[in-house]
């Protein structure tokens, strides 16, 4: 008769453990969304250089009483391009969007700008990754829906695509100016 030893056992509760963090994490609200710890919470100030002779823009552009885009972007960004038409759509709107372009060649972002267009109402360069650090920026394209007392209301990782813009970013845009009407 064999023996059993405790160590036979080890196997199975592993892969149980295993199971059960893989279900948990399927459960959860939205198993692809990237936390955000500044959603909710004013913008984190920033700074950000010139990029050509584009309007640049302030802190104080990001606090008036509206609702606006910060959209984090690069030239060597693929998704960047694919999001495009969906900022310049945004723009077209009347949103303001402000465009942080992050560690490029100032040549490389004015030559994507001119060729697809400048949706952006003042666009500056994160020229260290610094401002991009302190809004959590995870990769390329992230962009931010900002209300009119300068929240956070929405954080998209990844490009706007068609779906996202209708069903994460324009909700988000309505309900933060559906606030601004009510104050």
């Amino acid at each position: 008769m064999a023996k059993f030893s405790p160590i036979m056992a080890l196997p199975p509760l592993v892969f149980l453990g295993f199971a059960a963090l893989f279900m948990v994490g399927l459960n959860r609200e939205n198993p692809n969304a990237l936390p955000s710890m500044l959603e909710d919470k004013k913008f984190p100030e920033i700074t950000v250089t010139p990029l050509g002779d584009l309007p640049g823009f302030t802190n104080a552009d990001l606090r008036k009483n509206e609702v606006k885009i910060v959209n984090f972007w690069a030239s060597w960004c693929g998704p960047c391009r694919v999001e495009h038409p969906n900022i310049t759509q945004l723009s077209e709107m009347g949103i303001p969007v402000y465009g942080v372009n992050y560690k490029d060649e100032a040549k490389n972002a004015l030559g994507f700008l001119e060729e697809l267009g400048n949706p952006y109402l003042g666009v500056g360069q994160d020229t260290t990754g610094r401002q991009s650090l302190d809004w959590g920026v995870y990769g390329l394209p992230e962009t931010f829906v900002v209300d009119g007392e300068g929240r956070i209301l929405l954080r998209v990782p990844g490009a706007v695509t068609g779906r996202v813009l209708r069903d994460s970013v324009m909700p988000a845009i309505e309900r933060a100016r559906a606030n601004l009407k009510s104050d």
